[in-house]
């Protein structure tokens, strides 16, 4: 019971560290990781560095698609605002 108190205490106090620009995803993934490979048989651990890979590569695509809309956004209310003659 301790050793799990004292990992939660230890993950709480990591989590309040200001996250860098190239984690982004990787907390949310490790924490599902980490449930996810505890469960399917006690390996929590490859399962949150797996979970972090795989939050880190999801965030990243997310990001991408997000500044491709903007950019097509940006384009069409350029097209949309030039004068007609």
């Amino acid at each position: 019971m301790r050793k799990t108190l004292f990992t939660i205490a230890i993950a709480v106090s990591a989590a309040s560290f200001p996250v860098t620009g190239s984690a982004h995803g990787c907390i949310k993934g490790a924490a599902v990781g980490g449930v996810v490979g505890h469960v399917a048989g006690h390996h929590a651990v490859a399962g949150a560095a797996v979970g972090c890979v795989v939050g880190h590569h999801h965030a990243k695509v997310k990001a991408r698609e997000a500044a491709a809309a903007q950019a097509q956004d940006g384009a069409e209310k350029s097209t949309s605002a030039a004068p007609a003659h």
